[in-house]
């Protein structure tokens, strides 16, 4: 740099010029302040002379890069920390806060980094209460900011530092410091409210409660789990925290601190609270401390509870819905009765939620946590002890007569244009508000059904009426009562679906589940007659459709099936009695004729078929149940009759992955029986169509009606073969398609190619035939159809390769070409990894299928970019899979290629063991295993002349001698310096490249100990002398353990400060 002036110009330029040429020139010229250590002495001369602010960001950021990235002195660090804290303590007041923010990230870095070094970085409180125990606000902001970053610092993972080493320094932060700050941030807050008089800076407020939310929100035991999560049970507090959490003053300084502030510094003083509700029990050693803690957070959230203070914002209303929430999930039952205040807590509580449920849109987020508090309430009432009132009995029933009047009423008033807002569009939504409540009616399940049952007989009397009527005005009020039945329906649903997880369901809450369930299957009967049956395409109707199939779903969890029957004998006497549904065999003739129905009627809605076809395939899995289906006339008609006449809507494009559920489904059914004949009865409608597509001439082929004909057929036939889990079943199928109707395969293939609607759902289907799962691709020893059926799929993987090589390339790549390849590249993978082809028949008898199927998938694949490769993951997990077998299985294949081939598939091997993707990586191990150990037998141990494969691998290896050391130096860097979960699985490698070459090994440990401190090379050399102790120049099993077991050892000595 000519001048210091120059360097402020590209300061500027970098920071603040809208010109992306302008900033990159900037960054390029100022780079070598982050990346060369020899500047850091430039970087303090700019901090002491620069004028401008973005010159001082930039000497402040290049100094945090250097010291996070480069491995700098102990001295050096300590310099620059010393110097960074005077420079704050004399110029801070009067810089820009984004370079005090980035001043105090670096100061805390290298706080953090030598934390283990030496004692001088743990000073950092002394340092702290310099900055706090000056006169002036500034000084005293730049304080707390410091506590701030370290805390946060500390308790954050940095990228590329080892777990064990982060976890190491954020225990000892938190055993020698922790407390501290905790007790600064207390100390401050209750200066701050002592006099309401006194103007504070509201930033010292805000950095004084963010310090002690940081400080509870701490990952005090390494789990790092999301604290909005139910697992964020309990604080993990430490005891040595114990004086401070028994004194009274500590939680009444937060309600204090929210009664005096404005959002948003009063949510976070609420976030506070419920982390102190939340700390774990056993911080109090005995009961009458923890009952005092309780004691002051109850009346303290009673006072926010009568006067209302703050909760007219969002925020705060969400933030307290959560502190009440947690009441239940720390402290039982019997420990809230003993707070002498309990009972008028419970009803203002109760007075709170009912307010809440009748502001159902406004609070709709925040009730969760209110349902969830009564629910675990109610469910802790069996084992309370004691004659002490809950006061329960009287709270529960109007919360659950607001709950279900709230859902009620919210159709009436409607929802937002966006169906994603809407409860009965929104699974997740829906989940989340019927999580809680059915515990609420089952606790008073009398008067909850009756209140059900009000509610509901007026509708069902008011939609039977509208079915006999004609279709009046806009359907708007019919629109309405449905979606107020469907909600009903959902609230049934969701007390069926807790039937099982109740412990002591009695006789009489089993006819009341009878009186409730009598209720929607009588509503079926009326939901498809009359005008009802022309309103499909209404979303009000498709909403109590699918609230219907979700009743289905949870009543047959607990009434059909195995057992349902005999434990459930008072429901069915009911049903009986109001229905005439005397077992469950009647009652699944009902849900089959819905599912029926809802097939044949509901032509393009997806959404409704999907969900309808769930249901189906829960009653087809069943051993009991699908055993059960066979005997319906209902099934069987289904079975009989699926043409595109009975269910129209395998004619409609947009269902058309449906369809390989629905012969799923189908092809399970028919699979139960034993015998030919009804299998080749149920394909007939699927022989009907393969004979008119192979009637089609060549010339008429390329045709909408063919198209839309054949991606059909494709898709049924893969729903029928995913049906197929034994040898019996899946022959069944191959004797039908093999080899009469395989010609039509290579023919759509050849005239569609272009095509990825046509060729996606033909070479799924070809992936499907060709997944040896359960062992169904077992033929007799005399039988040729293992190697009939890769010569098939070789012919398609030839054709479809071939001709999509030649297709020129497209804006988006992987719909047009890379989603067919990896396909065909799966396709591949398991015909060769099927174990049911011996492939050496092939070359043997001179056929070409097995040499053509390789050669054009290599093909396919190096058309691809590496890059492209690695962005899209079906594709990479495709290609490293089909790479892995071609290692394993066919490594002549590979060897014979050219150097240049060969080296970029190598590469590749390297570029998917640095991913990110675990399962990639441990493929492209064993793929450089099979490599390194073929060259270790077959050219370093090898006894006679070498074969032609070895001499190929022995002049790759030549021309590019770097190959097995950097494979080498990659797997030490990812196993030293990285937290892997697959260390097996590199370690297999390893082995075998040390083995290869011991003078690569000895060049490559000598790297690593060089790159370390010079006071750590003694101990982590006698760590590399361990690594192979005991292992010998073999690959044997025994071996291979031996150095996988020292390698474990090695990687936890060396990784140990």
């Amino acid at each position: 740099m000519e001048s210091l002036a120059q360097l402020e110009v590209l300061c500027q330029r970098l920071y603040t010029s809208q010109d992306s040429a302008e900033r990159a020139h900037a960054e390029n010229a100022l780079k070598c302040f982050s990346e060369n250590s020899d500047y850091i002495s430039q970087c303090q001369y700019i901090l002491d002379n620069a004028s401008t602010p973005y010159a001082l960001m930039l000497a402040s950021s290049s100094l945090l890069k250097q010291v996070t990235d480069q491995s700098l002195s102990l001295q050096l660090r300590l310099d620059i920390r010393n110097y960074v804290v005077n420079y704050l303590a004399t110029r801070g007041a009067e810089l820009q806060s984004f370079v005090i923010g980035s001043l105090i990230q670096l100061f805390c870095r290298i706080t953090k980094f030598g934390w283990m070094d030496d004692d001088r970085f743990r000073e950092v409180g002394k340092e702290a209460m310099n900055f706090l125990s000056q006169q002036s606000p500034e000084h005293y902001a730049i304080g707390l900011k410091i506590l701030n970053q370290l805390v946060s610092e500390m308790n954050q993972a940095n990228p590329g530092v080892p777990m064990t080493i982060h976890r190491k320094v954020a225990s000892s932060f938190r055993d020698q410091s922790l407390l501290q700050i905790f007790q600064i941030s207390v100390t401050s807050l209750r200066q701050l409210n002592t006099d309401p008089n006194v103007q504070v800076p509201t930033a010292l407020r805000q950095l004084t409660i963010s310090l002690a939310l940081k400080c509870l929100s701490f990952d005090f035991i390494g789990m790092s789990l999301d604290e909005s999560s139910e697992e964020f049970g309990t604080v993990q507090i430490p005891s040595s925290w114990r004086p401070l959490f028994q004194d009274p003053s500590t939680v009444q300084i937060f309600f204090d601190f929210y009664k005096i502030t404005e959002p948003p510094l009063s949510k976070e003083a609420l976030e506070c609270l419920v982390r102190l509700a939340s700390v774990r029990r056993s911080l109090f050693t005995d009961e009458p401390s923890r009952s005092q803690f309780l004691s002051h957070l109850m009346s303290g959230t009673k006072e926010i509870l009568q006067t209302g203070q703050g909760l007219a914002d969002h925020d705060n209303y969400h933030e307290f819905c959560r502190l009440i929430g947690r009441f239940k999930v720390n402290y039982q039952l019997a420990e809230l009765l003993s707070v002498e205040i309990y009972g008028e807590w419970i009803r203002l509580v109760a007075e709170f939620t009912v307010k809440s449920l009748q502001s159902w849109q406004w609070a709709s987020s925040s009730v969760y946590y209110l349902l969830s508090l009564w629910s675990r309430l109610v469910t802790s009432v069996p084992y309370l002890k004691g004659d002490a009132p809950s006061l329960l009995d009287e709270t529960v029933p109007k919360i659950t007569e607001g709950f279900i009047s709230s859902r009620f009423n919210s159709v009436q008033a409607g929802f937002p244009d966006d169906l994603s807002e809407n409860p009965l569009d929104n699974v997740e939504l829906l989940q989340d508000q019927l999580d809680s409540f059915p515990y609420l009616c089952r606790f008073q399940y009398e008067t909850s059904s009756l209140f059900i049952m009000k509610i509901m007989e007026p509708l069902l009397q008011a939609y039977t009426e509208r079915a006999r009527t004609p279709a009046q005005g806009d359907g708007t009020e019919l629109n309405v009562i449905e979606g107020q039945i469907a909600w009903m329906v959902h609230i049934i649903a969701s007390i069926m679906k807790i039937r099982q997880s109740i412990s002591s369901t009695t006789d009489s809450q089993e006819i009341i589940d009878a009186e409730l369930a009598a209720r929607v299957l009588q509503l079926i009967k009326i939901t498809d007659s009359g005008l009802h049956s022309q309103r499909y395409h209404e979303i009000s109707k498709q909403r109590l459709d699918r609230a219907i199939l979700v009743f289905f779903q949870n009543f047959r969890k607990s009434y059909v099936g195995d057992q349902a029957v005999h434990s459930s004998k008072q429901l069915y006497a009911r049903l009986s009695e109001l229905l005439g549904l005397n077992d469950h065999l009647v009652l699944l003739n009902v849900v089959v004729g819905k599912i029926a129905t809802n097939l044949k009627c509901y032509t393009e809605f997806e959404d409704v078929i999907e969900h309808t076809l769930s249901l189906f395939l829960e009653l087809a899995s069943g051993y009991m149940t699908g055993k059960l289906l066979l005997k319906l006339d209902g099934i069987k008609f289904i079975i009989g009759n699926h043409s595109r006449e009975n269910f129209p809507f395998l004619e409609e494009y947009r269902c058309s992955r449906s369809r390989t559920t629905f012969y799923y489904i189908l092809g399970h059914l028919i699979f139960m029986e034993e015998g030919n004949v009804k299998f080749k009865t149920f394909m007939e409608p699927l022989l009907q169509v393969v004979v008119g597509l192979e009637s089609t001439p060549d010339a008429a082929f390329r045709t909408n009606a063919v198209k839309f004909a054949f991606i059909g057929l494709m898709r049924d036939l893969r729903g029928v073969v995913m049906a197929t889990t034994s040898k019996r079943m899946y022959g069944l199928v191959f004797d039908w398609l093999y080899p009469s109707h395989m010609p039509l395969l290579l023919k759509a293939v050849s005239i569609w190619a272009d095509v990825p609607e046509v060729t996606t759902p033909l070479l799924k289907f070809m992936a499907e035939f060709s997944l040896n799962k359960a062992q169904r691709l077992t033929f007799d020893s005399s039988s040729p159809n293992g190697i009939l059926l890769f010569r098939e799929i070789s012919k398609v993987i030839v054709a479809y390769g071939s001709r999509i090589l030649s297709v020129p390339n497209s804006a988006d790549l992987y719909a047009s070409k890379y989603k067919g390849i990896w396909i065909s590249l799966t396709i591949l993978t398991r015909a060769m990894a099927g174990n049911y082809v011996n492939f050496g028949v092939f070359e043997l008898y001179g056929d070409r299928a097995l040499a053509d199927a390789l050669d054009i998938s290599l093909k396919m694949t190096l058309s691809i970019p590496l890059v492209d490769i690695l962005a899209y993951r079906k594709l990479s997990k495709a290609y490293f899979a089909y790479v892995e077998v071609l290692f394993s299985n066919h490594i002549k294949v590979i060897l014979n290629l050219d150097t240049t081939t060969f080296m970029h598939i190598a590469s590749s091997l390297e570029s998917g063991l640095k991913g990110l993707d675990s399962a990639i990586a441990s493929q492209c191990a064993a793929a450089i295993d099979h490599l390194a150990a073929f060259y270790f037998n077959n050219i370093k141990q090898a006894d006679g002349p070498p074969s032609p494969a070895a001499l190929n691998l022995a002049r790759h290896v030549s021309e590019c001698p770097n190959l097995f050391p950097e494979m080498l130096k990659s797997l030490f860097e990812i196993v030293l310096f990285e937290d892997t979960g697959n260390q097996w699985s590199l370690s297999r490698p390893m082995l075998s490249l040390i083995l290869i070459s011991e003078q690569t090994y000895a060049d490559l440990r000598a790297q690593i100990l060089a790159s370390q401190p010079a006071d750590q090379q003694q101990r982590l050399s006698a760590c590399f002398e361990k690594l192979m102790a005991d292992v010998t120049m073999s690959l044997e099993t025994k071996n291979r353990d031996k150095f996988t077991q020292n390698l474990t050892i090695f990687r936890h000595d060396f990784r140990a400060k």
